[in-house]
């Protein structure tokens, strides 16, 4: 806390020397007093403000909150902390960055405290104003950055899936989840028919553009709450969560019925391809994520064996 002298006057020399702002205001928040910081920051001299409701001049100061906000200054004599983080500024100041600058606006930490008379009591209070734009913006990139960074780590660069091995961390705890619910969810093993072929016909180019194609279908016929995956070349896995084999037979000849449908243009040329699909409801006798991922692929096999363009289940059926 700061104690007041007899006249309740602050040095102007301090008030316009220190790189923040600093006002000064009554228990009404009529402002008292206001240096050189925030008249060059919102172009307002002094002699316009003082004696004057600081929220007729800040309409973007929510008044009742900041009313609020401020009763421990006077009930408990208590400073008061505004972060950047929970609101971005009090004043809506521009940025004094350079152009490049991607701030639009000066982020602010805000200290508030009361300002103690002789007597003991408080009347008035004091709002120290900081710039930390440098400080908010440097800390925006780093958080997304490592956003990107995190992003880049989980998902596959040609489909927007998930990348194997994030795919299988997931699919790990799904397992374990599904084992403790005892609830029915259905892996799913797909690949491309006779991917080789559209690389050596067409080209490698034209075969990512198959793959990434076939990304955006299952990524159409699946749900947010499933997980698919690229597994690797123009394999993919997907479990299907909370759902019975039953069901996710009808995902998968979705799957198929629009893969057959699908063409994919590649300069000039029209492209067209089917896929195979495997499924496994996991159960009781499951003894591991990879064991009943493994029942999936044999299913997947087992479509390529006997004919491709198809789905079967294991224990294996076709369809």
């Amino acid at each position: 806390m700061i104690s007041l002298n007899q006249n309740g006057d602050l040095s102007a020399v301090l008030l316009d020397s220190i790189e923040a702002g600093i006002v000064v205001l009554d228990k009404n928040f009529k402002v008292e007093g206001w240096n050189k910081f925030m008249e060059n920051h919102s172009s307002i001299v002094p002699k316009s403000i003082i004696g004057t409701s600081l929220f007729e001049h800040f309409p973007e100061i929510d008044e009742k909150w900041l009313r609020l906000k401020s009763n421990p200054i006077f009930n408990l004599k208590s400073p008061v902390f505004i972060i950047w983080e929970q609101r971005q500024y009090l004043f809506k100041f521009g940025s004094n960055r350079p152009i490049t600058c991607e701030a639009s606006f000066m982020y602010q930490n805000v200290t508030m405290f009361p300002l103690v008379s002789e007597t003991g009591s408080v009347d008035q209070f004091c709002m120290l104003v900081y710039d930390v734009t440098d400080q908010a913006l440097s800390k925006i990139g780093m958080d997304r950055l490592n956003d990107e960074l995190k992003t880049a780590s989980r998902i596959d660069g040609l489909t927007g899936l998930f990348n194997r091995r994030y795919w299988q961390e997931r699919f790990e705890y799904s397992y374990k989840l599904a084992k403790r619910q005892d609830k029915a969810s259905t892996a799913m093993m797909l690949d491309i028919d006779h991917f080789k072929k559209v690389n050596d016909t067409y080209g490698h180019q034209a075969g990512d553009k198959v793959i990434q194609m076939l990304s955006a279908l299952i990524k159409r016929c699946v749900r947010e709450t499933d997980l698919a995956g690229r597994y690797g070349g123009e394999e993919f896995a997907v479990i299907l969560t909370d759902s019975s084999v039953e069901k996710a037979a009808i995902v998968a000849e979705r799957i198929r019925r629009l893969a057959e449908r699908l063409v994919v243009e590649h300069e000039g040329q029209e492209i067209m391809f089917t896929v195979s699909l495997g499924l496994a409801q996991l159960d009781a006798n499951s003894k591991s994520s990879m064991a009943w991922l493994e029942k999936a692929d044999q299913a997947l096999y087992e479509a390529k064996e006997t004919g491709r363009n198809k789905y079967c289940i294991n224990p294996l059926t076709e369809a």
